[in-house]
């Protein structure tokens, strides 16, 4: 068991926890993610490392609550254990000095652009980040990307705080301006898509980071396979970055969504059952 050291809140429904990992903390690098098991009758949910202490034996999980096992791992308090904790899984972010580096983070996306910015900075490039979300209360991380970039702009979907409008705008504002090495784009997947589609025009280098559904994070399930460039590949070892030129975004989308029914339906049966304890 892993237990929870400490549990901020950093807006609605978005939860910040450290957890005590020391084996995963030692070995984890940018972009790679934990699956974890909040009980033992629970279901099994990725989440990105947002960062690791190695030297004291955390790592951070920030996450969203938008479903059953999410509320679930809400609930836990400092003290609590997380029953599984796995990882660390996936291919590392391919990181060196490709130059200047645009890191665009939208929504919980944050979560997994900071260790992602974090290493391309200190691998000697120029990092601009591009930080979004439909409004302020869903921001976050700001402080954080802010200090691992060399410039940052935020934009907020309703003009609530910074910049209003999309993350593309800037984004075609800095391809129009400049040489750009390298893009890499992380959150819902209309974002990816569009970012993916801006950059190729300008033959600039996309990597997504891609959320399927998962299930072992090993490859034996499937679950999480991903259509690239016409092959299927499996999103736990193969990803979870992947070209985003190549990646067929329709396919993933449909994935996403195809138990959407069942999972509303499980999660407003928890909440139904929680209210009446």
């Amino acid at each position: 068991m892993n237990e929870v050291l400490l549990k901020e809140t950093l807006s609605p429904q978005i939860i910040r926890l450290r957890i005590d990992a020391p084996i995963i903390a030692r070995k984890r690098k940018p972009g790679q993610f934990v699956i974890l098991r909040v009980h033992e009758k629970g279901e099994r949910i990725p989440l990105t490392i947002v960062d690791s202490d190695p030297d004291i034996g955390t790592i951070t999980l920030i996450f969203q609550v938008v479903g059953k096992t999410t509320h679930m791992l809400s609930e836990l308090k400092e003290g609590d254990n997380i029953l599984d904790l796995v990882g660390p899984l996936g291919k590392p972010t391919a990181i060196e000095c490709f130059g200047t580096v645009v890191v665009v983070g939208g929504g919980i996306g944050a979560a997994v652009a900071y260790p992602i910015a974090k290493g391309m900075k200190y691998a000697g490039n120029k990092v601009i980040t591009i930080l979004g979300a439909r409004n302020k209360n869903l921001l976050v991380l700001e402080g954080e990307l802010a200090s691992v970039s060399d410039e940052i702009i935020v934009t907020t979907d309703d003009g609530s705080y910074k910049r209003h409008g999309m993350v593309t705008e800037p984004l075609k504002e800095l391809l129009e301006k400049g040489k750009i090495n390298e893009v890499l784009a992380i959150g819902p997947v209309p974002m990816m898509r569009a970012v993916s589609e801006m950059t190729k025009p300008y033959n600039v280098r996309t990597q997504v980071s891609l959320n399927p559904i998962m299930v072992d994070g090993t490859g034996m399930c499937g679950a999480c396979r991903v259509n690239i460039a016409g092959r299927i590949k499996f999103a736990c070892i193969d990803g979870p970055e992947f070209d985003g030129h190549q990646v067929d975004f329709r396919d993933l989308q449909m994935r996403l969504t195809a138990y959407r029914e069942e999972e509303k339906q499980s999660y407003e049966q928890y909440v139904t059952w929680i209210n009446r304890k």
